[in-house]
């Protein structure tokens, strides 16, 4: 079994870390292009043509599925990928956990990119699952690019800026970039108020990995041999993983785990 995921940089980590604790027999195949880093201020038209070139990558490899590790992918290129690559190769978006999020009754706050933040797509999700629950969209400039590079202190800023914005009632926080659940309980650390119960953080990397599973019929397999081999694109082209992957736990799992191609 071979899962594909792709994304503009390292976002992709955290679903790639969880298809390797549920199938650790797996093969990966990361296909990325943090050169062209951001996507998110690029018009509609030049994100579909740089998910289409980065997914090409990916299928070339003949993946039983791929993973849109890419909240911003997900909302302007699913479409393309789709009818280019469907049905011979299963295709999974990430939307923002908002439902499971206004679940709880809230009060909600959305982190995202500024492009998402406000966008016609976020507020039609908010509509769609959370109008009866109080929702702050929180943006977060430079967020996913400081977690892209390792940005120690780039990070501080952010988070603590994007905290700033962020209610001090707030019972759960959607991580509405991949980028973002790298650093999830640094993120849980600037929100959370002293006296109040944990702040419940909500991702898309198990959720989407798990459902890309199921899609192809596979069943959990935490038991098995860890075996599954990792092959990383960089802008179509093989590489190792970042240094910058080597910053957080996903990166250092995958990298621990895999043998070598």
């Amino acid at each position: 079994m071979k899962i594909a995921l792709m994304d503009s940089g390292i976002g992709l980590l955290a679903a790639a870390a969880v298809v390797r604790r549920i199938r650790p027999d797996a093969d990966l195949v990361l296909s990325s292009d943090p050169d062209s880093m951001p996507w998110g201020p690029r018009t509609p038209q030049d994100v579909t043509a740089r998910a289409l070139a980065v997914a090409r990558a990916a299928a070339a490899h003949r993946p039983d599925a791929l993973i849109v590790a890419c909240n911003t992918a997900s909302v302007h290129a699913l479409p393309a990928l789709r009818a280019e690559l469907e049905p011979g190769l299963p295709v999974i978006g990430t939307v923002p956990a908002i439902k499971p999020a206004a679940a709880g009754g809230g009060p909600v706050a959305i982190w995202a990119t500024p492009a998402t933040t406000g966008s016609p797509y976020q507020r039609g999700l908010i509509r769609d699952f959370a109008r009866s629950v109080d929702v702050t969209e929180v943006p977060c400039p430079g967020l996913a690019d400081a977690v892209q590079h390792a940005d120690e202190a780039g990070i501080d800023r952010a988070v603590a800026a994007a905290a700033a914005l962020t209610p001090p009632g707030v019972t759960d926080v959607v991580l509405g970039c991949t980028h973002y659940e790298l650093v999830a309980e640094r993120i849980r650390a600037a929100v959370q108020q002293p006296g109040l119960p944990r702040v419940v953080l909500h991702g898309s990397a198990v959720a989407v990995a798990t459902h890309a599973l199921r899609r192809i019929g596979s069943e959990p397999a935490p038991s098995a041999e860890p075996v599954g081999t990792l092959a990383v694109l960089l802008g179509g082209h093989a590489a190792d993983l970042p240094e910058s992957a080597l910053a957080y736990a996903e990166g250092l799992l995958l990298k621990a785990v895999s043998p070598a191609l």
